[in-house]
């Protein structure tokens, strides 16, 4: 069997459009630091704002040619499926409410997806995506691009080899301070629309940071949400939506645990974490420290396995591009997301097989939806003062 680590593919530019992301939006920026980074990517065509002024002048910033620079997205599905040069994936980085409907188009023009988390801001649009996605036999990824860290591998494999044991609970954090103040009553931008519920959809802090503390708890044990127990509330007096968000989860092997998340805790600007506890060790990774992994054996000292060094696997080396000790961070793994999904997008495109390992690395359409079906069941539950709700995302 052919797999698409052949030079050919592996190195031949997958060409992409973005949706969003044009001047003063923040994620888009730093997607196209992460497409660049590795030169398996070329941005060729773009509908970066819903305003044709902004959108001519952000596509003219960053070097996409004027005739293809869209105001419309559906134009541009159009327009670039009927080009023998036209992109053959699109990069979705707008306000959660229009992924879906920008997934769709495209996905019917026969153009893989590269969305944004979260997925949609309905379960009922999420199902319909993976359906779309399957019937029209396109490949769907969702940047829930933490999974990219070198050491969030390893984490993931060592689990997997039974390194932990049976897994008996998993827990996972995102917490940061920046919404503490009523910034989005003041018309700060990203503030603004993230808690507005045309927008965000039915939760705040969940559908922005929670989705990646649940993606990374799930990613790494191999365990999916079986039911949850949640309590969102809103710390600032007035916002429409919640900022914070404690839920409890009983996740498939029987495990237990619990998502944090929380937008209003002064003193930590972006601090994400996760600890797994099996019945023979338990391991634990940070954002703060990102080229670390501690792991503890029962009864022997904590070992810290450094990225690139001594007990690095060979999947943390695969996704590194720098000898132990000289820092990688964000960007470079936000890369890998990207290096990984252009690999299994183009191989798909040119019609070899994907390595399926490479593509179990890469979160797809399904943990999207599994994304939006634990948002839905927390809001769900908490709104029932905090009954146990079924969580598990099962596609037809």
């Amino acid at each position: 069997m052919v797999y698409a680590t052949t030079d050919k593919v592996a190195h031949d530019r997958l060409r992409v459009g973005m949706v969003g992301g044009g001047r003063n939006a923040f994620i888009g920026a730093v997607h196209r630091l992460a497409i660049r980074l590795d030169d398996r990517i070329s941005l060729v065509a773009g509908a970066l704002s819903s305003d044709p002024t902004n959108a001519a002048a952000s596509a003219q910033e960053i070097g996409i040619a004027p005739d293809r620079s869209y105001a419309d997205y559906r134009e541009m599905a159009r327009a670039e499926a009927a080009r023998p040069d036209g992109i053959e994936a699109v990069v979705i980085v707008t306000p959660n409410h229009l992924h879906a409907p920008i997934a769709t188009a495209f996905l019917e023009a026969g153009i893989d997806v590269i969305c944004d988390k979260p997925l949609s801001t309905t379960l009922a649009d999420a199902e319909a995506l993976v359906a779309l996605a399957r019937a029209r036999k396109r490949r769907f990824v969702v940047t829930l691009n933490n999974t990219g860290y070198a050491m969030v591998r390893q984490a993931r494999e060592m689990v997997a080899a039974g390194e932990l044991g049976r897994i008996v609970s998993l827990h996972a954090a995102y917490i940061q301070d920046w919404l503490t103040l009523p910034i989005d009553a003041e018309g700060q931008k990203q503030a603004e629309w993230r808690t507005d519920p045309a927008r965000a959809g039915q939760s705040a802090v969940l559908a922005d940071i929670g989705v990646h503390a649940f993606n990374l708890a799930s990613y790494i044990s191999g365990c999916e949400a079986e039911a949850v127990a949640a309590d969102l509330f809103t710390a600032v007096p007035g916002r429409r939506l919640d900022d914070n968000a404690h839920v409890m989860v009983r996740w498939t092997g029987g495990a237990r645990g619990t998502i944090l998340a929380s937008q209003t805790s002064p003193g930590h600007y972006n601090d994400l974490s996760v600890r797994i506890f099996g019945d023979k060790a338990g391991l634990e990774w940070s954002g703060a420290r990102p080229e670390e992994l501690r792991f503890s054996v029962y009864g022997e000292e904590t070992r810290t396995i450094v990225r690139g060094g001594h007990g690095a696997s060979a999947e943390s080396r695969r996704v590194s591009r720098m000898p132990a000790a000289h820092p990688e961070g964000y960007i470079e793994a936000f890369a890998n997301f990207y290096c990984d999904a252009a690999e299994i997008i183009r191989a798909h495109r040119s019609g070899m097989a994907v390595d399926p390992a490479r593509a179990a690395q890469v979160p797809d359409v399904v943990d999207g939806a599994r994304g939006v079906k634990f948002v839905a069941a927390a809001v769900e539950s908490s709104r029932a003062g905090g009954t146990w709700t079924p969580a598990r995302f099962l596609p037809a």
